[in-house]
């Protein structure tokens, strides 16, 4: 069952832009390649991809070229496709989209700026998962969305739509993590949504981690998380101490700028963001290209 594969590394991948800010299909391309040969599964338009300025028309064509350079591989990565929004219907559509263009599964966001209250994000992927048939993992950033979903909703959802499989923790919350894996069916999937808490994360159960720094460290990321899989607590701790600086510099400034700086840096793409956002200050790209040093990933990134 693919499902199984919705453990270790996710990536959620980056998106290249060309110098009219365009997007850059050949270097996404050659993006997921990477990620791909490097053991990772592949999360198209997440927060990371800087879906929320990208047209519908965009989002639709990363996902079928992430889906398309998938299929290529010949090792069948799992392909998850954020398609969540703060209308129901909209999040409905781009879920159609992406099941019928071959999608492994969907990521959809907790609905921002609109505060739902927590019986109003019942209905809300209740809907969603009853127009399609693609497992579905909610995604929970309170930091983002300005709105929390309770380990109990998770667990009512879990319990009453069949498709709705796991959940992405990125809320910074280790209580709230604890509790929602205690209600939450022994199947369903919890993953860490961010890199710094996923050995917390995975020690209480989880099974690994949609990532940002694996946009730039892969395999180091593979081969963390799969440590923790096999039960090696001793060698993961001292791998999540050394990577820790990583993992909090990345979030310098606001995601994806840290990671796309340090993406160019590597000569995997361009740092190019689309307004609002903007690749991180002088000082702070000073920080992550020194961490990038110490960890060695600038002479042993290939």
């Amino acid at each position: 069952m693919k499902l199984d594969k919705l453990k270790n590394v996710i990536t959620a991948l980056l998106t290249p832009f060309k110098e009219d800010f365009s997007l850059d299909e050949d270097k996404y391309r050659e993006f997921i390649r990477f990620q791909i040969d490097n053991g990772a599964q592949l999360l198209t338009m997440g927060t990371t991809g800087e879906c929320a300025t990208l047209s519908h028309e965009e989002h639709k064509k990363a996902i079928d070229v992430t889906i398309d350079e998938a299929s290529k591989s010949g090792k069948n990565p799992f392909v998850l496709a954020g398609t969540g929004s703060n209308s129901t219907s909209e999040a409905i559509s781009l879920s159609k989209y992406a099941e019928k263009a071959g999608a492994d599964g969907l990521l959809i966001v907790v609905p921002y700026y609109n505060k739902p209250v927590q019986h109003s994000l019942i209905d809300h992927y209740s809907k969603i998962a009853n127009s399609v048939s693609l497992p579905i993992i909610i995604y929970n950033v309170p930091g983002r969305t300005g709105g929390n979903i309770d380990p109990e909703t998770i667990a009512t959802l879990a319990e009453e739509n069949e498709n709705i499989a796991g959940i992405k923790c990125a809320s910074g919350n280790i209580d709230q993590i604890t509790r929602t894996i205690k209600l939450t069916p022994k199947d369903f999937i919890v993953l860490s949504g961010d890199d710094a808490m996923t050995y917390h994360l995975m020690a209480l159960g989880g099974k690994g981690v949609i990532s940002v720094a694996s946009n730039i460290i892969p395999k180091r990321m593979v081969e963390f998380t799969t440590t923790m899989n096999e039960g090696n607590w001793n060698k993961a701790r001292e791998m999540h101490l050394e990577l820790y600086d990583l993992f909090k510099v990345l979030f310098v400034e606001t995601n994806p700028g840290p990671v796309k700086y340090a993406a160019e840096e590597l000569e995997l793409m361009n740092e190019r963001m689309r307004l609002p956002l903007t690749p991180p200050l002088k000082d702070n790209k000073k920080k992550i290209k020194s961490i990038l040093k110490d960890l060695d990933i600038l002479e042993g990134l290939f």
